[in-house]
């Protein structure tokens, strides 16, 4: 109880402070509903000039009205694009875009892919669909959500991501070719979050389909990089992975690093593992103690501490967000608005920006359509209602359509100060910037679920609540259920034990009626019965209880073997 407040506590005083709909907004007159119509309206100039113009390519060019494949081949922007498509309630789209996937995508494919972004946008794209494909109105396969395409697509790209990850350290190479493994001669350096940026969506798989490799590389890798922290605490931003040495030791939160602190805590939460909270809130006091200056934070040498490069960047506009995500809303408001100021400067953030001179750097004053500070004012809005959080929100569709809206779509600019344009649209304008604003204005989406609203499903392991809210968003914008990790808890190695065991059983009492239709039941805490009371062969058990990590928010519990309990008889782990 205790441990589960002070863990969650951030996140239920967040749901505490849900006020009426539209309190605030109104105050200041900011119509919320015409916002979100206008941020819809974005969505489909943007969306359906990519399925004229682009598609099969992964992006639209929005200047020549053409496509061209950027991470991949895989008609990425649709991937990117599909639970925004629910986000939006469009669910006959996302009903034929689920079809299309299947029959179009194929990842035995000759082409080098970023393992980062395709974990993040097509693993983490699929993911979220597959879970979400139920309320989308799909008809769903009887295993699902432990069976799936959408899963085994999922999947499947994430095996072809496994070799990068067969290292002396375990922190994976940053490039692999999707049909030949790691190229040789391939570089061994990697930056920071290509490293530390796959629990959310390797730990889902894991969980969702019993294979527990996704899961151990990503925690090998998140370990390898806590371990070559530097004295002071704090990771450079390049490592090489054969040798851990680091190559670029400048230390900061954004570009390079940024999701690895991001899913420290956004694992801990899915996962509800105090060693992924611990490990962030260590580095979280290097970094303030370091890096953080009046509210702004610099990059800094990672063993000296000594400042080196006294630049915010635009990615850094995710930190407040998950400043609020543990619950550190003033720090993150005081941020937020110093970010706010330069967004207010330039009608977009630029890529860096000196801090001291107050300006943009040289080669870097481009704003590709990012959502990071839009990201941040949707988790801030959700928990303090400020209206400036919505001023944000209409600034930033007021100035994505003023400077960025071409006749084809929506393009990266170039040059904040001039204005002039790229002839690229990001898939993450459709997957993360576009959806963030949405839900900054909609404030009652089923996103925004606190858990009074719920469904129940029938899985072969038992019943399982979905889509009860607390989503968990990947680096992509992509949410993950986080309830759906519950729902498929057997492993295969287990299920074989207790079919074994059963024959054994059965063999041995063949008189007493005694069925096992529904496989181990895995809502936790109601089959804590009583092991003598006999109805209770469904006894559940904690998946991979070796780990204490997994126990903070739920009974303390046995290893599995000793928890099965047949007709009162314990079957004890003899090894």
């Amino acid at each position: 109880g205790a441990g589960m407040q002070r863990f969650l506590g951030p996140l239920l005083c967040l749901w505490a402070l849900r006020l009426p709909a539209g309190t605030g907004g109104a105050a200041r007159g900011l119509d919320v509903a015409s916002y979100r119509e206008r941020v819809r309206a974005m969505f489909y100039h943007a969306y359906e000039h990519y399925l004229e113009s682009a598609f099969p390519y992964d992006e639209l060019r929005p200047l020549t009205c053409d496509g061209q494949d950027t991470w991949g081949s895989f008609s990425l922007t649709l991937i990117d694009a599909l639970d925004t498509l629910l986000i939006l309630g469009n669910v006959s789209e996302f009903q034929r875009v689920v079809n299309v996937l299947q029959e179009g995508v194929d990842f035995d494919i000759d082409v080098n892919a970023s393992v980062f972004e395709t974990n993040i946008r097509v693993v983490g794209g699929l993911l979220s669909a597959h879970l979400l494909s139920r309320k989308a109105g799909v008809e769903v396969e009887a295993g699902w959500p432990c069976s799936g395409p959408l899963l085994r697509m999922a999947e499947e790209a994430a095996r072809k991501l496994l070799p990068a990850f067969q290292t002396p350290t375990g922190m994976p190479y940053g490039t692999v070719n999707l049909l030949h493994g790691v190229n040789p001669g391939e570089t061994p350096v990697t930056c920071t979050a290509g490293i530390g940026t796959f629990i959310v969506e390797f730990a889902t798989l894991s969980h969702l389909t019993g294979d527990p490799v996704f899961e151990d590389v990503a925690r090998r890798a998140l370990k390898a990089l806590w371990k070559n922290r530097s004295d002071i605490g704090l990771v450079g931003n390049h490592i090489d992975v054969i040798t851990a040495k680091w190559v670029a030791q400048d230390a900061g939160i954004g570009a390079g690093v940024d999701s690895y602190f991001e899913y420290l805590v956004k694992g801990a939460i899915l996962l509800q593992d105090k060693e992924l909270m611990s490990m962030f809130l260590e580095y979280n006091k290097a970094i303030k103690n370091y890096t953080k200056f009046d509210d702004w934070y610099l990059w800094v040498q990672m063993y000296k501490g000594t400042v080196s490069m006294p630049v915010f960047q635009s990615l850094e506009a995710y930190w407040p967000g998950l400043q609020s995500l543990i619950g550190d809303v003033d720090n993150a408001m005081r941020t937020f608005l110093n970010y706010y100021t330069v967004w207010k400067q330039f009608g977009g953030l630029p890529e860096f920006y000196n801090i001291p001179q107050g300006y943009t750097v040289d080669k870097r004053e481009g704003y590709p359509l990012r959502p990071e500070l839009i990201e941040s004012a949707m988790y801030l809005y959700r928990a303090t209602r400020d209206p400036t959080l919505l001023e944000l929100g209409r600034d930033a569709v007021e100035s994505i359509e003023k400077i960025s809206k071409v006749d084809c779509g929506f393009a990266t600019i170039k040059d904040l100060r001039d204005h002039r344009l790229d002839n690229r649209m990001e898939s993450f304008f459709l997957a993360e910037t576009v959806k963030y604003l949405y839900l900054l204005f909609d404030p009652d989406n089923f996103i925004h679920n606190d858990g009074s609203d719920f469904d129940v499903v029938v899985t072969p392991y038992g019943e399982c609540v979905l889509n009860a809210g607390g989503y968990i968003f990947n680096t992509e914008a992509h949410p993950i259920d986080p309830a759906a990790l519950h729902c498929c808890r057997k492993r295969k190695e287990e299920q074989w034990e207790v079919e074994d065991l059963m024959r054994e059983f059965y063999s041995r009492k063949k008189t007493k009626k005694f069925t096992l239709k529904r496989a181990p039941d895995h809502s936790e805490g109601e089959n804590a019965k009583d092991p003598k009371d006999a109805s209770s062969e469904k006894a559940g058990e904690k998946r991979n209880s070796k780990k204490s990590s997994h126990s903070l928010l739920s009974c303390p519990s046995q290893s599995f073997n000793s928890k099965l309990a047949v007709l009162g008889q314990v079957f004890l782990d003899n090894t």
